[in-house]
């Protein structure tokens, strides 16, 4: 039986639920080298995303976005809430980020999504030129993404710091079904200032087989 001070500990909320929390790696953090480096993995993850998620819970505390989805708050977010905009973003452009690479990714996309590559930009080679160029000429910290919108088009894009497609008026439409971290954090401990590396870098690690099955997902909503 509970005893009554701890029948009051809860009432009173003196723990802290967390609204949301760092999600698991489902790869080693060495999983992803020679192209991504254990130690930067490490930081990103453990120190990066989990700051973005404990600052995220912080700000929406006791207010209107306190149990909705992340999805739910960045659609419909005012984009003067500064603490809301960069940590949830942060939040989610870095689960996404996650799971959209593997330590058995690389290769081109098949299917569905080649098709949709193929009519956009012509061929798989031509969409990596593009996807590249807007990490690379990201100016300072931001992403790249790969969208999709409703019935199948896929266009390329970049926004700034840790604004994604889903946030109204970033100029960047669609729904993101592949991101690429052009942050120094994620890439300076083995590239330095080499970001065109790291870029190359990165369709190593791609897992098409995720960005395939959010781009069927996605392209109905």
């Amino acid at each position: 039986m509970l005893k009554f001070e701890t029948i009051e500990y809860i009432l009173t909320k003196k723990y802290k639920i967390m609204a949301f929390e760092l999600p698991k790696l489902n790869y080693a953090f060495d999983a992803l080298e020679p192209h991504i480096d254990a130690k930067t993995m490490e930081i990103h993850h453990d120190k990066h995303h989990a700051g973005y998620t404990s600052k995220l819970n912080d700000a929406i505390e006791g207010t209107e976005n306190e149990g909705k989805t992340i999805e739910n708050i960045l659609e419909n977010l005012d984009m003067s809430n500064k603490a809301v905009r960069n940590n949830g973003g942060g939040f989610y452009n870095h689960r996404l980020f996650w799971e959209v690479m593997s330590p058995d990714g690389g290769g081109k996309p098949e299917g569905e999504l080649a098709k949709a590559i193929d009519a956009a930009f012509g061929s798989f080679e031509s969409f990596k030129e593009e996807f590249s160029k807007a990490g690379a000429t990201q100016f300072g910290s931001g992403w790249a993404w790969l969208c999709v919108h409703k019935g199948g088009k896929v266009e390329v894009c970049s926004t700034p710091n840790q604004d994604n497609p889903l946030m109204p008026k970033v100029g960047c439409g669609g729904r993101p079904i592949l991101g690429m971290d052009v942050w120094e954090h994620a890439y300076y401990l083995k590239y330095q200032n080499k970001r065109p590396d790291y870029i190359n870098a990165f369709f190593n690690v791609i897992n098409w087989k995720e960005v395939s099955a959010r781009y069927a997902q996605e392209k109905e909503k």
